[in-house]
């Protein structure tokens, strides 16, 4: 059985692009196979921002940390515990202000873990995350695609690939609903992608 964790960073609940292309995905996919999913959601539920005290605790060494530190760490150990878990992992990310939104932003600063999701090497840093699949569903309100004079200020795509490489998920596609605040048409095209990204998905696991 597949594992799926799904994120969704948007902080409406209503009228939600990146949260109906979740939801579509995980239905499409349940449709045809069987599936487990964690829905953790960091828009409505956002983790809080780091402070001091939970940094100090996670460059302790977990035999030296004290009751404090170890709870303080709890709920980042529990958001590294689900994609651990999962095999598949679906990113909702609408684009705020070029970039991601802060819940989405703080879930990334909880699972970054020196030790836990990557490790410094001799050769650099190494990610521990690995073998996983993951898809990354934003929604854009202008078009920030390869093509328009708008792409220099996507900071969002690039800096989700580099930190989710740096953990080592370095399997992703990204499916993007550009142009939405100008009508749908951009929407329509995203959940064409999802729906042939589940597809191909299903193919590669029945061989």
């Amino acid at each position: 059985m597949t594992n799926i964790l799904t994120l969704n960073g948007s902080p409406k609940t209503e009228g939600s692009v990146s949260r109906d292309l979740v939801e579509r995905f995980v239905d499409k996919w349940r449709a045809q196979n069987t599936a487990s999913v964690v829905a953790r959601d960091v828009g409505t539920t956002p983790p809080p921002h780091l402070d001091e005290a939970t940094i100090g605790a996670f460059y302790t060494p977990e035999d030296a940390r004290s009751d404090d530190q170890q709870a303080r760490i709890a709920f980042s150990d529990e958001l590294v515990g689900e994609l651990e878990a999962a095999n598949v992992i679906v990113i909702g990310a609408p684009m705020h202000n070029f970039g991601l939104p802060s819940g989405l932003k703080a879930w990334i600063d909880h699972v970054a873990r020196v030790g836990r999701t990557f490790k410094y090497t001799e050769n650099g840093p190494e990610g521990l995350l690995t073998g996983k699949k993951v898809y990354v569903l934003t929604a854009r309100g202008g078009n920030y695609s390869e093509s328009s004079p708008a792409h220099a200020m996507d900071h969002q795509a690039p800096y989700l690939r580099t930190v989710l490489g740096f953990l080592g998920l370095d399997d992703v596609t990204f499916i993007h609903a550009q142009g939405v605040a100008g009508g749908e048409d951009g929407i329509r095209a995203a959940e064409v992608e999802v729906d042939r990204a589940v597809a191909t998905a299903l193919r590669r696991l029945a061989a």
